[in-house]
């Protein structure tokens, strides 16, 4: 029971510092989409802020930059 009160509590702390990261940098990204970016990016060696305005969400080729596709047509 501990331990699920420990990972709400985290989730939660995460999301309010992602919530004051987005209004801080005033980014016009959904919190969804910041928490995504982090995710790829968590051990890459820069700055947050340059991190969240310069990375893109799609590749090339039009689709998500972190999803297969289902059929290869």
């Amino acid at each position: 029971m501990n331990v699920v009160k420990i990972q709400v509590w985290i989730a939660i702390s995460v999301y309010v510092l992602v919530a004051i990261l987005k209004q801080e940098l005033q980014l016009p990204r959904s919190l969804s989409d910041i928490l995504h970016i982090l995710s790829i990016t968590l051990f890459e060696r820069m700055p947050i802020p340059e991190v969240l305005t310069t990375f893109s969400m799609q590749d090339p080729m039009g689709g998500s930059c972190n999803q297969l596709p289902l059929f290869d047509l």
